[in-house]
Order: structure tokens, then sequence, then C-alpha cells
């Protein structure tokens, strides 16, 4: 059974998987948008909305915890100056999954 295994491992191992996520999310917020497969759209929306949510306090300690994930500072800044003023008043659902094709 398959319960509470809330995760996808996307066939990589561990650090695959981590750096593979914190790659797709810098490209999402540099570009505001990405195109790879479903799944991997899914597990990034998971990663990016958390981002977002900690990047909404707009301090020191949101600043670094944004940092762990994404080793970018051009990145956290369009984060921490374009992005999360916008859903200031927003609870959630800042992402969306437009499937082509």
């Amino acid at each position: 059974m398959r319960h509470k295994k809330l995760k996808g491992k996307l066939g990589r191992n561990s650090s695959h998987r981590s750096s593979l996520l914190a790659n797709l999310s810098i490209s999402l917020i540099t570009h505001k948008k990405i195109e790879t497969t479903y799944t991997k759209a899914k597990e990034v929306r998971r990663c990016i909305e958390k981002l977002i949510t900690i990047a909404k306090n707009n301090n020191l300690q949101a600043q670094r915890e944004v940092q762990k994930v994404i080793k970018n500072k051009q990145a956290s800044k369009i984060l921490f100056e374009e992005i999360s003023p916008k859903y200031l008043e927003r609870n959630g659902g800042y992402t969306r999954i437009v499937k082509t094709g």
C-alpha cells in the first residue's frame, strides 16, 4: 500500500531529484514558465508554492530558507521583489499546470 507516501521519486536518487527540482524551480522563477513532463511539473509546483509562501514574509529568515533550496541569488531576488508581492493576499494556488499537445 502507498498510504502517506507524498513525494514522487521521479526515477532518481535523492540528490539528483533535489537538484532537478531546484533547477526547474530556478527556471520557473526566472522565465515565468517552463515546459516539462506532467509528473515533474506536479513536483515543481509543490516546491515553488512552498517557496512563494515563505517569500511572502520577506525577512532575513525567509531569505535564508529560500536560499537553502534555490542557490541562485538572481532567482531569489526575482522571487522576493517581483513574484511574492503579487500574492500577498492569496493563500496558495500560485501556479497553474497547463497540458500541451
